[in-house]
């Protein structure tokens, strides 16, 4: 019960980091802890919900590493 808790909970935050990318502050502490609740309820290797938590709150980290990327050079770029 305990890890089917852990697996939605991390999905929920998987979906919500495909969204909170678009500002940095809120992608990261989004993406990360959907990340490690969808691990942490991975321990039964048929759980799909945490198998996909993991991929959607991957997929929002990436995204938020690319905007801030993306926002230091254009501030870098306008700076020059």
């Amino acid at each position: 019960m305990e890890q089917n808790k852990k697996s939605n909970a991390g999905f929920v935050l998987g979906i919500i980091s495909l969204i909170a990318w678009l500002l940095p502050l809120a992608g990261y502490p989004v993406s990360i802890v959907g990340l490690v609740l969808s691990i942490k309820a991975k321990k039964n290797p048929e759980n799909k919900t945490a198998i996909a938590g993991i991929i959607l709150s991957i997929i929002g980290l990436v995204l938020t590493c690319l905007n801030s990327l993306l926002g230091v050079i254009l501030n870098l770029a306008l700076m020059a």
